[in-house]
């Protein structure tokens, strides 16, 4: 039996496992963590449960195969509920809109806001429809494992009908002119780390996600998919390593040959998954000289994604919200230039997800806010106090009419160095690298090591990028290419 280590039981990883040990294959997974689901991290202050990451659901599809795909029911796992009327925008001047899949009601609505926006929403639509179709069956599919597969000429067709070459914000200012309608829109871009002002027109695909696909949340919490996920893993024989940090993958003549834990216990393997921050987790567990195409020097050039600052919060009642909803900066180009010239804003947009609206049996007690603010990836300089920041922050929402800290009950505050400590995450950086740039956003790190044959990666900060469904896909793609590869092989071997 062939026998393969997952490190890190993220959803990519679980999601590989699953794959793998569906068609017979050996599976240890090892976490650090004393749970699975890497970022999607269940936290309980008292009656009041939260989801530390993600808390919009999307491409519930890509989720559902990893079940199906195994021959079971997803639903014998966990359910999903769709949020038709699903993120409330304020911007600083109290003025507000409510995101929709239904594309009339986001049409009266901007007609009290934006004349122009009602007349091209429909356009708007059309357009990121197809923005996602070429993604979904140009990019999310492959396995770049060399420069050469880049060259497809098909490839290449695809990418320049994906608009490349155009920034975020300027494609979107073609269809919406109201300053807030075009900040919610804009906001797609933090949902891979990066700036709308920066970031490739591509991206602008997330919209076909939220507003036509829908927005959707896992009934129990969203970790409750995590937890579907290892449980299904675990019925297929794979081992869950928890509490399990791996100290080194040793490598030998080009190729990794058994890993070894903490506590000093080595397995021998066939094929290493690494399923963690490449920039982090990758350096840590092989020698640089094994590794000559990913050296330090290079890590530290590239340049890392957003932050968060989180706060959870469960209060004495129930307030006036929403399952989503975000109060915008009043000037958002400005908050990030400061976010990536490493700077705290001094005026942050505060994104709220109260689950406890669409699910009342997660917080019986009262609302549990997950309040984030995208902040900068740690560095020697501006750093933050976190209690004043949070104090900033709860100013603000006060402003909004929210008074958190007449109602609040439970708190606890995750920064970047929390971030980056508990989930290996260079910098703190919730992405990896920033998609900022072309070369970042087409061309991310490779899904197998160039120097070790048998080293795979899979996860956030590899292709095909971030947030939860490509992060599974990711999963997918390189135990599809495993199972591939030893066909190959044992046909080989049996035709001899």
């Amino acid at each position: 039996m062939k026998q393969i280590a997952i490190v890190g039981a993220g959803l990519a990883g679980l999601a590989a496992s699953i794959k793998l040990a569906s068609e017979g294959y050996k599976v240890d997974v090892y976490e650090k963590n004393g749970y699975a689901g890497g970022k999607m991290m269940p936290v309980s202050l008292g009656t009041y449960h939260f989801d530390f990451g993600p808390n919009t659901m999307t491409m519930p599809e890509v989720f559902d195969s990893v079940f199906e795909e195994a021959g079971v029911d997803p639903r014998n796992y966990f359910d999903w509920i769709k949020i038709e009327r699903h993120t409330r925008n304020i911007d600083h001047d109290g003025s507000s809109f409510m995101m929709s899949t239904d594309p009339q009601d986001m049409v009266d609505q901007f007609e009290k806001l934006d004349s122009y926006a009602a007349k091209n929403y429909q356009t708007y639509l059309e357009e990121v429809d197809r923005l996602y179709r070429l993604s979904k069956s140009s990019f999310f599919p492959r396995m770049f494992l060399s420069w050469k597969d880049y060259l497809s000429p098909s490839l290449f067709q695809s990418m320049l009908k994906v608009r490349p070459l155009e920034k975020m914000n300027h494609f979107h200012e073609r269809y919406f002119k109201h300053p807030l309608i075009l900040k919610a829109f804009n906001r797609y871009a933090t949902y891979i780390g990066s700036s709308p002002f920066l970031s490739p027109a591509t991206f602008a695909m997330i919209g076909y996600l939220e507003m036509v696909q829908g927005v959707y949340y896992v009934k129990g919490g969203n970790t409750s998919l995590a937890r579907g996920m290892e449980k299904l893993a675990s019925e297929l024989g794979v081992t869950i390593h928890l509490e399990t940090p791996v100290k080194t993958v040793h490598v030998s003549n080009g190729r990794a040959e058994m890993i070894e834990t903490v506590d000093g216990k080595v397995q021998k393997i066939k094929e290493v998954i690494i399923n963690g921050d490449l920039l982090e987790v990758y350096p840590s567990l092989v020698k640089e000289s094994e590794r000559p195409s990913f050296r330090d020097t290079r890590i530290q050039s590239l340049s890392p994604s957003i932050s968060a600052f989180v706060i959870m919060v469960g209060l004495s009642s129930r307030l006036d919200l929403v399952h989503h909803q975000v109060y915008f900066s009043e000037d958002y180009q400005k908050e990030f230039k400061e976010l990536f010239n490493g700077i705290w804003p001094e005026d942050p947009t505060v994104y709220i997800s109260n689950s406890s609206h669409s699910d009342p049996d997660v917080s019986p007690d009262g609302d549990n806010l997950f309040i984030l603010v995208n902040a900068p990836p740690l560095s020697n300089h501006h750093e933050m106090p976190e209690e004043a920041y949070k104090e900033r922050i709860y100013d603000k929402l006060e402003k909004h009419g929210l008074p958190i800290r007449k109602l609040k009950v439970v708190e606890k505050v995750i920064g970047p160095s929390q971030i980056k400590d508990r989930f290996n995450a260079y910098r703190g950086a919730l992405y990896g690298i920033s998609s900022n740039t072309l070369r970042n956003s087409f061309l991310r790190p490779s899904n197998r090591s160039k120097d070790i044959k048998n080293v795979y990666f899979a996860g956030g900060s590899t292709h095909p990028g971030g947030g939860s469904p490509m992060v599974v896909i990711s999963g997918n793609n390189v135990a599809n290419h495993i199972i591939s590869k030893h066909a190959k092989k044992d046909s080989r071997v049996s035709y001899n």
